[in-house]
This record gives structure tokens, C-alpha cells and sequence, in this order.
């Protein structure tokens, strides 16, 4: 099912995206497991806007969250994270097209993401769900901001790519 969080249930999504981070390890991107989770004041905050979902399991627990923010005025997928306990289960997919859903009713005609281009879970993950690269003439003046401002936080020391979902 997918839901907004209550607000006590916002650390519950920091622990989920700090285990889902722990797989990064296995691809010897330690610095990416390492990187916290967003603070609760700014998961309260997403929550109250209403620019967050979670996905739970069969007893309403959630196992997996989505975080959207603005980006050169299209909804920008910020975070998706899935337990790897409850992974290929389908939960990253049906976060994206409950995004996607919103994003069509409030009127966008697009989505982006930025992601890793060879991590099975990022890249090719989002290119099945029909997700395109954007090429960097593409991009829009924040998101080659957020680009920047990934790659100055040492996230490019991996391929990375920023992507569009057309609605």
C-alpha cells in the first residue's frame, strides 16, 4: 500500500534509507552508504507540504519511502529508498507511479531524477520504468545546479546522470 507517513513515523524513513544505503558497501561505494539521511525538521516538512509516500508492507509498516522536490518547476524524485528486507517486491516501482500520479494531477508534463548510471537498483532501474537520460544540454538551470552541487558533495566519483520521466 502506498500512504503519506505520520509525522512518527519519519524516523522509521531515515532508517530505511540509512539500511538501503548499507548496499552501496557491496559496490565499494563506501562514501554513498555513509551519507546520513535527511534530519526529521526536513522530513516534517516534506510530509506537511504533502511531498512524500511510503510504501508498507502487509502490516502497515512502512518499508520504503519517496521524497519529491521542485526542480525547475517539474516534481524531482529527491530519494527513493527501499529496504533491501523487502527489495524486488515491486515498492521502488509503485512509489514512482504514485509520484507519477501526482505529478500528472497537479498538471507537470515531466519528472527528473538524478541517479547513478551503472548501480542495477539506480540507473537501469529508472530506464525500465521509462525513465530517459537527459542530455547535459537538457538541463535545466537548477538541475544542473543540483548536478553541481552533487558533484562538489564527491557523488561523481561514480558515473552519475540525470534523468526524465515524460507524464
Amino acid at each position: 500500500m502506498i500512504r503519506r507517513p505520520g509525522r512518527h513515523e519519519l524516523a522509521l524513513l531515515q532508517g530505511i534509507e540509512v539500511r538501503a544505503g548499507l548496499l552501496f558497501l557491496e559496490l565499494g561505494m563506501d562514501a554513498v552508504a555513509a551519507d546520513p539521511p535527511p534530519g526529521l525538521p526536513e522530513l516534517e516538512q516534506e510530509r506537511r507540504y504533502g511531498r512524500i509516500w511510503v510504501s508498507t508492507d502487509e502490516e502497515d509498516h512502512p518499508v520504503g519511502y519517496l521524497r519529491l522536490h521542485s526542480v525547475d518547476g517539474a516534481p524531482h524524485v529527491e530519494q527513493l529508498s527501499v529496504d533491501p528486507a523487502h527489495g524486488r517486491r515491486g515498492h521502488g516501482r509503485a512509489l514512482l507511479e504514485q509520484a507519477q500520479r501526482w505529478a500528472t494531477a497537479s498538471g507537470a508534463h515531466r519528472m527528473t531524477l538524478t541517479t547513478y548510471r551503472h548501480v542495477p537498483w539506480n540507473g537501469p532501474f529508472y530506464a525500465r520504468q521509462g525513465w530517459r537520460e537527459l542530455a547535459p544540454e537538457e538541463l535545466g538551470d537548477q538541475l544542473t545546479a543540483v548536478r553541481a552541487a552533487e558533484a562538489a558533495h564527491g557523488l561523481d566519483r561514480w558515473p552519475r546522470l540525470a534523468m526524465v520521466k515524460d507524464l
